[in-house]
């Protein structure tokens, strides 16, 4: 069948333009030709031809777009013609002229002119019988010219084409100028039509006859280059290249593979904690504790006196051995508490709250050093109440952290830029509302026995339902309920849990269940857990969280009600609930609060209150649906189920859950309104042909019993033959399939990527060419589906039950998967042959995002159960999501198993499922399911493989529309299978010795067999073919070839007692031969193919296979071709794997090199003494000469032994090699100790070194000009202290350098000269805390570049680590970094007047590896391997034993394949030994003594071994016998303890070879616990190429702290080399130049020695020569350059779980050379002794606190207390300044503070008792703070506290001249005030500002101290003696306080004078004014009658 489209011509075109057009047809588009420069017709004429599996259905669409082609821009749409199909179904052909619409759906003026046909059966047209298309849906676009291709595919006949119409392989040349939608230019990929290797046809395209197999990549490079006219190889795309039987086709689903439920089993975790700090508390002269609990444990600090900012660095850890579920959901909370003590609980400052799962996704599973920002939960108005820094890290078993490395925290902490959040959640969280609305319940099942209710209905007569629910709600640590509904199934709520959060939240999850109250205990009916990522989006874009109204589904144990359920957690949401338990309408709305209203309440205790009701309707309209299900085939029946005849029941939701479904009747009818009944049924009638009035179709959902029968001693089968039990349910529930469309749109995108990627990585892990073409197809068939899924995805949304989740989820998802497919097409562009791995990793991504988007939270149709049941008991399901089975008519929405026969696995329920138990097979179903509306179930039967006829119940006969019970196949084919199991690889370790005994047990249909048992061997060649005959297949032969039946193949363990042991289990797919097909390329013979065993999750090896299905015809098996192979007599009827299939051998030959055995254990109690290794391949071996006293000496005497082995050319097919250990006993016996099995040979497969390469060419000088002026300028800096002499010879510097040089000379005169560091200051920690800063900085720049891989690379090299430096220019820009990382080579270290930063000084550095050396160097495995045997069974999760613990030993050789005439160059060459074969030059294995001396410098992060979260570390060292307990020098209390301690131990190899260091933790009683330990296998480092003996320093001097250590100086070591790698040189001279081979070192020429000699010397070039011998030809490879190696340790009890790190290097010397010096000194530093001397003087400006009790007054009694940050015990106060009226204080008083101090770590030691029972001095290192603090005295009540401030004694801003220049600024940093350090200024004198927070939280100024800091060593006190306070020697005078401090009743003429003078002074004045003025007024009224009197009389 075929559809054609001729597309003739478009007229009425506007303008002038090239016009492309594209056809499509069910999501397959061609485009046509481009045509050039056409005007207002475009004259196409062009032929596309779709060949369709399945009728073309009336409705389907055919769709051609007319398009302006441009080569640089998108093509622009100019319209689109769209035809049903109908007429075209109808009449068969059909020609239209129509005109086009544009995007808006406009009618355009421009037409076109188009005939279609479509051929109902094939065959008309011409051959096609090559497949036409032969790769999958994705656009087959590019053409070829038709001759090339054809002369390339087999098969199609040019000739047959009937002229006209050409196939879309090749549409002619002209096309090459166009790319689909003309994004690519010219040339794109060449292959896309042939999709190699999987020949995945279109879901509708059936396969036609002999398709090529897989298309040798060669000839498509020749046709690339013949075809491609200079085609560029970086932008061809390529389809699908795996092999054939993972072939996908129409009527079949992918089986899945994996077994075994992984949620719920309980894992090993660990949350570790440490609380560095805090700051900012809110709160004055608090007493902090911090607590920190996870779930329901708790732990806290211990408690800081009196400061806002208190300083911890404790460290927690919480083990945990639980789900992951329950884990991730765990709340993590720190809170601040403030003054807790035995009594009281202390109240709550603040808390910070996430869920586990946040930490556990961060990146490294962890968050370093961040600020966690503390709220109130109680106030929410309040605004943040501090900070806490801290460390979190969650690790699960496997799980390496990798911690940053901790070195000194010196770097001012930028609180808000490193704030404890996820990456995008903003710093400022705001308080939001949850409501959780609770509308109703459905379908509950009964939770009380119906025992009770009889009893009931007996007394009362009410039968009611046995269930009372209410709702419970988790979110962030808190749970709120809803109100119980008395026994109700269908109980209605409306109600709101409210909760109160920071929004966004930092836990990921809500946990709603809902619950049966009950009077005993009330249990879990159903929980469903809430993905807020899933249901709100945070971009810019985005939407709140939201969710509904909405129905979702909860699942849980089966529905039968039993006291005591097994499968009670599944109910409680963990692991995969097996049956439905009830729904649940819910919604969920987010509002986020504006706290400063002052209405809001501003707890955050959860609230629950009425909801507003919503209508039945809001969540759809209801619609009844139908699923069918066909069981085509029941086998693999464990046998513990075969006796009994057994069922298979289906159910929906409740529908067809007969066994314990509702007591209720079962169907609800459609709620419709009253006039809507016919209308539906109109609907149906015109739908199917009869009416089906919806209430005589019962549903069927159980097939009839019946009795299985055996297939073997394992398994039984259903016979069904040729009777196919059917059934059929309908249900009803609300119409929301566009949510599963969506979603499986996506699903189909996600599936495609993910086949596409594992192809690519298959690719390159098989190195087959070109995996760059296949991952550019990848990402084109990405972009398409993303353009597809746009224009798909925004239909119908407009209808009412949409929810607001719906409508934002379908915005978000569109904006994703466009800017998905935009990116893959940029992404596309950048895909080259070097960058593949890293772009892989970007698609990963691109599917991960496409899964999660995928995932609807928002449920509509329940998932279908499968169950088997035996005698009315549930044995065994499984469960299909119901969006996979969903009908649709549009290709990519339909779900991916629907219409198809999927194979189904039963497994058991619940925890029984886990475990061995879980692995076995219950039973397997071909099972064919559809799930639709009923009005549109016409198709239900279209996907079932044809040949049957319905058989339908009574009711239904001569109804079309009507389903069957069962089909009954008339049509059966005959096939014999061979399978041709060769070999498998790396399986199961099943017995306890380590091996197994395998056997393969092959399951077809219904038949079985089984290989022969191959025993002790984990890698069996079975070579062996298995013929099964008489299979018959049901339905038409045509589909069985594209879809036969699955294969089922299962590893076994032979046991000679009791059953076989299951060891794992794949799949395959056959591939059939039809019998009128013949037997000859390219299909076959079959290729033989690895298949990936599992054992249950976990991949348990390969199998090698190759598997045909050959038709048997009308002549019988006469045409079969035939059996020939060689018929092996030995082994009797066994029929080995034909010639063809068997890979093609030819004659290797393996050397072997028998070095030694290492750490046997004993077998069977019995010591190991005389052992000796057998090696085996490909039944070949050799065994190694007899060890005869393994203690004396575990070496080989014959050290290299081979053998000849006929192998497979092809690499990849290559059998393992075997390596078995054996120990020879008396009498002849042997016993086994262990084995290994080299699964792969590949990397000792010997490989000529390439000649041509151009380090080989010895014939012109390579210089390799080493950076001469940085090792002189080291010793400028650091031998010679005056720097700026001229008696060093200068380095001839560039000028430039000079210019800076002079400015920074005149620039540094006025900044304030820094001491030069001296070097006796300087010692082997300042190297070490130097090289820590500068590994820090390299990790730095790394992340801020975001390097990729290659300049990961580039950058190392140029600091001269890794990878050869390529001549001069590698030379300079390593230059160019040194001068980046010295900040400019200037006259001296310190000036920066450049360098504003920490002023580095230039210091020697080694190299710090952040891990082990080991892993940097390829675990020293150059040329000797290591091999560890394995004894006892492989370890399952739970019960068996990790690799570890089965390792027995150690085998130490190595091995060497190659073909066996060798090239002759190797054996000609000079010195050349034949005994030693390919193993020249290797060092004898004689016992040899040497001097070990292990550094041992520090601890970090060590597991708390005590009860109060501490430890006390010590080392323990065992090397063979000698065993060091440093027990005396442990650290106390310590976590962090610095050991910087050397041992020495002398050891002879091999016998003692296996270095431990180990912590362990003291204790006082009883036994000493081990907190960890790390192996060194000091063998392979002494005898590596590497020479990890002692590392090679950076720089060579004669004394000081860089002293060079080994005794053989640099010189002697090239000379060394140079003779042991037979290489010419080194040749000294001139001075300053060394000649190695062809390259030329140069470099320094003299060194000073002590006295400031300087002799000449070639030290420093051969050094120079060795840190980069990896440039050297031939021999070269890096060298181990002088380093601390940090190394995780572990325990044994908690396997996998990092238990602290320790940072050690070891150095080893042979006893034979001449002794080394004296060890290095890196014991830890001593604090230094200072004296802070700190003289208050004045205040001024403090806020005044008291009221007077006489005048009412203001005042304040004022002084200063001060202490050194932490030593609260030492705090010191002043006197009192009484009575102070103007915030004056004068106190020229006296603090002094001695303290001890590391410079280095700019920190103070302390050594205190913890407690009084503390048995000795725990040691503190605390940062330097200086605290200040004014408060007022109280005489009876408490002192009020008025302001602190807090000075770093580092850092701490420059006090102000006077008093008014103090601003509260200068301490809250908000201007920039210059910066001291009084270690450097020594003294310092100035008035600084105190603060203190009001009530709105924020800073205020409560006054000014005037204080002098003064600091002085310990020995200039001593010399120059001060007194304390104001007291001798060196006093200091009284203050000149005013006398009112003196209490005005002493003297109170004084204060009277005072009080009126100072307070009263003008209102006193004005009084006597004012009495003035009334004297007179007085006087004058007074007088006033006299004088009248006396005017009046004239007197």
């Amino acid at each position: 069948m075929a559809l054609l489209v001729h597309l003739k011509t478009v007229s009425e075109l506007r303008g002038r333009g090239d016009r492309i057009a594209k056809v499509t047809f069910r999501g397959q588009s061609f485009y046509s030709r481009v045509l050039e420069n056409c005007e207002d017709v475009a004259d196409f004429d062009e032929t596309f031809r779709w060949p369709v599996a399945s009728n073309i259905d009336r409705t389907e669409m055919l769709e051609i777009q007319i398009f302006n082609y441009s080569k640089v821009f998108s093509n622009k749409l100019i319209g689109t013609f769209r035809m049903v199909l109908q007429k075209v179904v109808e009449e068969n052909h059909v020609e239209v002229t129509e005109t086009l619409i544009d995007d808006n759906n406009a009618i355009i003026k421009t037409s076109l002119c188009v005939e279609v046909r479509y051929q109902a059966t094939d065959g008309q047209v011409g051959s096609w019988d090559d497949g036409d298309f032969l790769g999958d849906e994705s656009l087959q676009e590019e053409e070829k010219d038709s001759q090339e291709t054809d002369g390339l595919l087999p098969g199609s006949r040019p000739s047959s084409r009937p002229p006209g119409e050409k196939s879309f392989r090749s549409k002619g040349r002209e096309k090459t100028k166009g790319g689909r939608d003309g994004e690519h230019k010219a040339g794109r990929s060449v292959f896309s039509a042939m999709k190699l290797g999987k020949n995945r046809p279109h879901k509708e395209d059936p396969q036609r006859q002999d398709e090529p197999a897989v298309l040798e990549m060669e000839d498509l490079d020749h046709l690339a280059i013949r075809l491609g006219d200079g085609l560029d190889p970086d932008s061809v795309s390529l389809a699908s290249v795996t092999a054939l039987t993972t072939n996908v086709s129409n009527k079949r689903s992918k089986p899945d593979i994996k077994m075994e439920p992984s949620a719920g089993r309980p894992m090993d975790y660990q949350v570790s904690i440490t609380v560095i700090e805090a700051r900012q508390l809110v709160g004055l002269n608090m007493d902090p504790v911090v607590c920190v609990e996870v779930g329901d444990d708790k732990k806290y600090t211990s408690m800081k006196e009196s400061t806002n900012c208190p300083y911890y660095n404790e460290y927690f850890v919480f083990d945990f051995h639980v789900s992951p579920d329950i884990m991730f959901d765990k709340i993590l909370k720190i809170s601040v508490i403030h003054s807790k003590n035995l009594l009281r609980s202390g109240t709550l400052v603040g808390s910070f709250k996430m869920d586990v799962g946040t930490v556990y996704a961060q990146p490294e599973h962890q968050f370093y050093h961040k600020w966690a920002i503390l709220s109130d939960p109680d106030d929410i108005s309040a605004g943040l109440k501090g900070y806490v820094k801290c460390d979190v890290a969650v690790v699960g078993k496997g799980d390496n952290i990798k911690t940053p490395h901790k070195a000194n925290e010196t770097e001012e902490d930028d609180i808000e830029g490193n704030l404890l959040l996820p990456e995008g959640v903003p710093a400022e969280r705001q308080w939001a509302r949850f409501y959780v609305k609770i509308y109703r319940a459905e379908g509950l099942p009964r939770m009380n026995t119906s025992l009770m209710a009889n009893v009931k209905k007996a007394f009362i007569g009410e039968n009611k339902d046995l269930v009372d629910p209410y709702v419970q709600v988790f979110f962030a640590g808190q749970k709120g309920k809803t109100s119980v509904q008395k026994s109700s199934y269908e109980p209605l709520w409306n109600e709101q849990v409210i909760f109160t959060d920071l929004f966004p939240p930092l836990c990921k999850r809500m946990k709603v269940q809902i619950r049966d109250s009950d009077k005993v205990n009330d249990v879990a009916i159903g929980t469903h857990f809430i993905d807020l990522r899933k249901i709100s989006n945070d971009g810019d874009r985005g939407f709140l969280p939201t969710l509904g109204p909405a129905w979702v589904n909860m699942y849980g144990s089966t529905r039968n009600y039993t006291l005591l359920d097994e499968h009670q957690d599944l109910n409680e949401g963990l692991g995969e609930g097996v049956s439905f338990r009830a729904r649940l309408m819910l919604a969920l709305a987010v509002e986020i609060l504006d706290t400063s209203n002052p209405e809001l309440t501003s707890s955050t205790e959860v609230q629950v209150e009425q909801a507003t009701p919503v209508s039945e309707s809001c969540t759809g309209k209801m619609e009844e649906f139908f699923l069918f299900g066909a069981f085509l085939e029941a086998s693999m029946i464990d046998r513990k189920n075969g006796d009994k005849p057994i069922t298979f029941e289906v159910t929906i939701g409740n529908y067809g859950n007969e066994v314990d479904g509702l007591s209720r009747p079962q169907r609800p009818r459609p709620r419709k309104e009253p006039g809507n009944e016919e209308e539906v049924d109109l609907i149906q009638n015109s739908s199917d042909d009869e009416g089906d009035d919806g209430g005589d179709l019962a549903s069927v959902s159980s097939t009839p019993p019946m009795r299985p029968q055996i297939t073997d001693r394992n398994y039984f089968h259903l016979p069904y033959l040729e009777r196919k039990p059917c059934i059929y349910i309908k249900s009803w529930w609300p119409d929301q399939r566009r949510r599963l469309y969506n979603a499986n749109i996506m699903d189909h995108i996600a599936d495609k990527l993910e086949e596409g990627l594992n192809d690519v990585q298959e690719m390159i892990k098989t190195e087959k060419s070109y995996p760059e073409r296949r991952l550019r197809g990848v990402l084109e068939e990405l972009s398409c589906g993303c353009h597809r899924f746009l224009s798909l995805a925004d239909k119908d949304q407009g209808h009412s039950s949409c929810t607001r989740l719906d409508r934002e989820r379908l915005k978000s998802c569109m904006r994703e998967l466009e800017s998905m497919g935009q990116q893959a097409r940029s992404l596309r562009a950048q895909v080259k042959r070097h960058t593949v791995r890293d772009k892989l990793r970007l698609c990963q991504n691109f599917l991960q995002k496409l899964r999660f988007l995928a995932d609807e939270p928002q449920h509509s149709i329940p998932d279908v159960f499968i169950w088997m049941m035996s005698s009315n008991k549930r044995v065994a399901y499984a469960r299909v999501p119901s969006k996979d089975l969903l009908f649709s008519i549009v290709e990519e929405e339909l779900g991916k198993d629907c219409a198809k026969v999927k194979t189904l696995f039963l497994k058991l329920p619940g925890k029984r499922g886990f475990g061995s138990a879980g692995w076995t097979v219950q039973a397997k179903l071909e099972l064919y399911l559809w799930l639709g509306l009923s009005k549109q179930r016409k198709d239900f039967l279209c996907g079932l493989p044809c040949g049957f006829e319905e058989v339908k119940a009574a009711q239904g006969l001569g109804l079309h529309s009507f389903p069957p019970i069962s089909l009954v196949y008339t049509k059966k084919q005959a096939f014999q299978l061979r399978a041709h199991m060769y070999q498998a690889r790396s399986l199961f370790a099943a017995d306890s010795s380590g091996l197994s005994d395998p056997f393969a047990r092959v399951f077809f249909i219904n038949q079985s067999q089984c290989t022969e048992v191959l025993n002790e061997t984990l890698c069996p060649t079975w070579d062996q073919m298995l013929v099964f005959d008489n299979l018959e297949l049901y339905g038409e032969a045509q589909e069985l070839r594209d879809d036969p039946p699955i294969i089922v193949i299962e590893i076994y363990d032979q046991d000679s007692m009791g059953k076989a042991d299951f060891m794992g289990r794949t799949f395959a797919k056959p591939l059939v031969k039809m019998a009128d097909e013949a037997y000859c390329p390219p299909r076959f013979p079959p290729q033989l193919e690895y298949y990936q065993i599992y054992r249950g999750n976990a991949t348990a090896g390969d199998l090698l296979a190759a598997f045909e299905l050959l038709q048997i015809g009308p002549a019988g098996k006469a045409d079969l071709p035939p059996i020939n192979g060689p018929v092996d007599v030995d082994r009797g009827p066994i029929m080995p794997v034909p010639v063809g299939i068997r890979p093609v051998l030819s004659k290797y030959r393996v050397e072997v090199l028998f070095w030694g055995l290492r750490d046997l254990k004993r077998v069977n109690l019995a010591q190991v003494d005389r052992p000796r290794v057998d090696i085996e391949c490909a039944g070949k071996g050799v065994q190694s000469s007899l060890i005869h006293n393994y203690k004396k000496n575990p070496n080989f005497n014959t050290l290299v032994k081979w053998f000849e082995v006929d192998l497979p050319e092809n690499e990849l097919l290559h059998p393992p090699l075997n390596i078995r250990v054996v120990d020879c006993r008396a009498f002849g016996r042997y016993t086994l100790v262990g084995s290994h099995a080299v699964s792969s040979l590949r990397r000792f497969i010997y490989r000529p070194p390439d000649c041509s390469a151009p380090s080989w060419n010895s014939t012109g000088e390579v210089v390799v000009s080493m950076e001469p002026e940085v090792p002189i300028k080291k010793l400028e800096t650091m031998v010679k202290l005056d720097a700026t002499s001229d008696a060093i010879i200068k380095v001839d510097v560039a000028e430039e350098e000079k210019e800076k040089k002079k400015k920074r000379k005149k620039g540094t005169a006025e900044e304030p000269e820094e001491e030069e560091p001296d070097e006796s200051m300087l010692d082997w920690w300042s190297k070490y805390f130097a090289s820590i800063d500068t590994m820090k900085e390299q990790l730095r720049q790394q992340e801020v570049s975001g390097i990729d891989g290659e300049d990961k690379e580039e950058m190392d090299s140029a600091e001269g680590l890794k990878g050869p430096m390529k001549g001069k220019e590698k030379a300079r820009a390593a230059k160019e970094e040194k001068k980046k990382r010295t900040q400019g080579p200037g006259p001296g270290p310190g000036q920066g007047s450049e360098a504003p930063e920490k002023k580095k000084p230039k210091i020697d550095e080694l190299k710090v590896y952040p891990k082990e050396l080991e892993s940097e160097f390829n675990n020293f495995e150059d040329w000797l391997h290591t091999f560890n045997l394995l004894r006892g069974k492989t370890g399952d999760d739970e019960d068996g034993s990790t690799e570890e613990e089965r390792t027995v030993g150690r085998f130490k050789g190595s091995l060497c394949v190659y073909k066996v005439p060798l090239p002759e160059d190797v054996s000609r060459e000079a010195g050349y030994d034949p005994t030693y074969g390919m193993f020249q030059g290797i060092p004898s294995n004689d016992p040899i003594n040497v001097l070990v001396r292990v550094y041992v410098v520090r601890a970090t992060d060590l597991h708390p071994a005590d009860i109060n979260g501490k430890a006390d570390p010590y080392i323990a060292i065992r090397l063979g016998k000698t065993d060091i307990r440093d027990k005396e020098n442990y650290i106390s209390k310590q976590l962090n303890p610095v050991f910087g301690k050397s041992f020495d131990i002398e050891a002879s190899f091999p016998m003692e070879s296996m270095l431990t260091v180990a912590v362990y933790d003291w204790d006082l009683v009883g036994t000493d616990d081990l907190i960890g330990e790390t192996k060194i296998d000091l063998e392979n480092r002494f005898y590596s190429k590497h020479r990890a003996t002692c590392g090679i320093a950076h720089t060579y001097s004669i004394h000081g702290y860089n002293i060079w250590r080994d005794p053989m100086k640099p010189s002697q070591i090239l000379t060394r080399l140079c003779k042991e790698g037979k290489v010419d040189g080194p040749h000294f001279g001139p001075p300053g130049r060394v000649k190695v081979a062809n390259r030329v070192f140069t470099g320094p020429s003299e060194i000073e020695d002590e006295n400031g000699q300087r002799k000449p010397t070639d030290e420093h070039v051969a050094l120079s020569a060795l840190r980069h011998w990896e440039d050297i030809p031939r021999v070269g490879c890096r060298l181990v350059p002088e380093h601390v190696e940090t190394r995780p340790l572990l325990n044994p009890d908690k396997p996998g779980i990092e238990q602290g790190r320790l940072e050690l290097w070891v150095d080893m010397f042979p006893m034979d050379m001449p002794a080394p010096g004296t060890p290095l000194d890196i014991s830890p530093r001593k604090p230094k002794k200072y004296e802070l001397r700190v003289i208050v003087w004045n205040t001024d400006e403090v806020v005044l606190e008291d009221d007077d009790f006489f005048t009412g007054e203001k005042s304040s009694d004022i002084f200063v207390r001060g202490w050194l940050k932490g030593q609260q015990e030492d705090k010191q106060d002043t006197d009192v300044h009484y009575h102070s009226l103007t915030g004056e204080g004068n106190f020229n008083w006296r603090y002094l503070f001695p303290f001890d101090y590391l410079a280095a770590e700019e920190k103070i030691v302390i050594s205190k008792k913890e407690s009084m029972f503390s048995w000795d001095e725990t040691e503190y290192k605390i940062p330097a703070r200086l605290t200040l603090q004014i408060w007022d005295a109280d005489h009876f009540s408490a002192d009020d506290f008025l302001g602190a401030i807090e000075l770093d004694l580092n850092r701490f801003p420059r006090g102000a001249k006077t008093a008014k220049q103090c601003t509260m600024e200068m301490a809250t940093g908000e201007v920039d005030v210059p910066l001291v350090s009084i270690f450097k200024q020594k003294r310092v004198k100035g008035w600084w500002p105190l603060l203190a927070r009001n009530e709105n939280d924020e800073f205020e100024l409560t006054g000014k101290v005037e204080a002098e800091l003064h600091l002085l060593t310990a020995e200039e006190a001593e010399k120059n003696p001060v007194g304390l306070a104001r007291n001798e020697p060196d006093p200091l005078e009284k203050p000149n306080r005013p006398d009112t401090a003196f209490v005005w009743f002493l003297n109170p003429l004084k204060s009277i004078k005072y009080l009126i003078c100072t307070r009263y002074k003008w209102l006193i004045i004005k009084i006597v004014l004012a009495l003035l003025g009334l004297l007179m007024l007085g006087l004058f009224l007074y007088s006033l009658p006299g004088y009248m009197v006396k005017k009046l009389l004239g007197a």
